[in-house]
């Protein structure tokens, strides 16, 4: 796999959820124009945040659960459904339209080739992981939890889904961003969700834990985040024939970020559009 750019690698500190999307979003608007170079982007968040799907319904979220457990709610500009971002590695890609590594036919084609990268990061942890070659046929009812299901090309170990991602394709550009849990209680998502009634929740908890695992479930111990962080830029590397290049935010992003901060992502009429 070959691409004609040089890549660019940040390694960005945990930061609050609508900064992280804001990021995302200054970064795709630079690298698609070009201002900046297509982007391997790692990060944490902090504290926990509930990012919902573009067009998901706010009114899946329980705020009165989210805020007493001090965690935050943004809204994703890309599509899928709810995820809490507590003990995970974060990973987005930003690129122009035309970038060799994520222009194809379709959504689905860049998603499989990033799978592959996808797979031999985990694969090197350890983690017996492949991809989801189909949705599973059973599943016709979508909940508002984004790991209850595997999608296409996404990433399972185990039979359960272990890495979710999304992409969005704009004028801008191409942005794709995932999560890979690293450890913690998958279930946590259902208090910040809203259910009829306390059973619904519980049955809701029991049917994650059945579809979905983190990378400590699988090998039995905790990885750092600096060790998952290491094996996908390895990953990237291997796979593409780059070095990634590390770099920092230019000033153009920092003021996009911003401004997108301001009056995008931390913003009620952004997050509680749907």
């Amino acid at each position: 796999m070959t691409t004609a750019s040089p890549w660019r690698l940040l390694l960005t500190p945990a930061a609050p959820g609508a900064w992280n999307m804001a990021v995302d979003e200054a970064i795709l608007r630079q690298a698609g124009s070009r201002q900046s170079p297509p982007t391997l982007r790692l990060y944490a968040w902090q504290p926990a945040c509930l990012s919902l799907g573009y067009a998901q319904p706010f009114a899946d979220v329980d705020t009165a659960r989210l805020r007493q457990r001090g965690w935050e709610v943004v809204r994703r500009p890309t599509g899928g459904r709810a995820i809490l971002h507590a003990d995970e590695l974060t990973y987005s890609l930003c690129a122009a339209l035309d970038e060799p590594l994520l222009q194809s036919a379709t959504i689905l084609e860049s998603y499989q080739r990033l799978a592959v990268l996808l797979i031999q990061a985990a694969q090197s942890l350890g983690i017996a992981a492949e991809m989801a070659s189909h949705a599973p046929a059973t599943h016709t009812e979508k909940g508002p939890v984004c790991f209850e299901e595997p999608s296409a090309y996404e990433i399972v170990a185990g039979g359960k889904k272990l890495i979710g991602s999304a992409q969005a394709r704009k004028k801008e550009g191409v942005l794709q961003h995932g999560s890979f849990p690293l450890h913690g209680d998958l279930t946590r998502i259902t208090q910040a969700l809203a259910f009829p009634n306390e059973q619904a929740r519980e049955m809701a908890a029991q049917k994650l834990l059945g579809r979905a695992t983190t990378a400590e479930r699988v090998t039995g111990r905790v990885i750092p985040w600096e060790t998952a962080a290491q094996a996908l830029v390895r990953a990237f590397e291997a796979g593409t024939g780059l070095a990634l290049e590390r770099g920092e935010l230019t000033g153009a992003e920092e003021a996009l970020a911003e401004e997108f901060f301001q009056n995008k992502y931390a913003h009620p009429g952004w997050t509680e559009r749907a």
